[in-house]
């Protein structure tokens, strides 16, 4: 059985700081759906009707395409421990760069990363919780470390440069580029 709210309760926060991994599915007319695992610890609710996450630069950039031109997004947390629990944030986001205004006041509520590329924040919809009974048990080993250790290798000045020749999607959708390393990055 399913349950639905307009905002975040406290309960699902609670149980959205426990989780290790969450899903962000987003899609744009004529383009692919795009489905994303994110750890990190990257995840943040801002308030009831308001949650975000860090961003590190990766693969690609779907997300930040497909929220610029739909502005769409499902965020998914499944327990893989007790109790069983499935919580779909729908929201409607945006992504905020280092250059954005507003940068400063949304990045203090994050521990920006080695290769921090934007914060995605969105405005909560509903929220859906559902039984989670067909999730399997599983237990968390350990974090991966290999994205981390490779920003910190980079060079971030040559990083913004290979992101500012990245202006399209896999399907040939625009995103906007990094132009400012984030303070921790710039500090050294």
């Amino acid at each position: 059985m399913s349950d639905f709210t307009d905002h975040v309760t406290d309960d699902h926060a609670a149980f959205i700081a426990k989780q290790p991994v969450f899903f962000v599915a987003t899609a744009a007319d004529g383009a692919r759906i795009n489905l994303s695992p994110k750890g990190m610890d990257s995840f943040r609710v801002l308030g009831p009707k308001r949650v975000g996450y860090l961003d590190v630069g990766g693969s690609g950039n779907e997300t930040h395409a497909h929220l610029a031109a739909d502005g769409r997004a499902t965020i998914m947390f499944c327990a893989f421990d007790r109790p069983a629990l499935i919580l779909r944030i729908y929201a409607r986001g945006r992504a905020v760069l280092p250059q954005d205004d507003g940068w400063d006041a949304l990045a203090a509520h994050f521990t920006l990363l080695p290769g921090t590329r934007q914060i995605f924040e969105f405005d909560v919809d509903s929220v859906q919780t559902s039984c989670g009974w067909g999730v399997p048990f599983m237990t968390l080993d350990r974090e991966r470390q290999t994205l981390s250790k490779y920003h910190r290798a980079d060079d971030p000045e040559k990083r913004l440069r290979t992101q500012a020749k990245r202006s399209k999607t896999i399907d040939g959708l625009p995103v906007r580029a990094q132009t400012r390393m984030p303070w921790h990055e710039a500090q050294g």
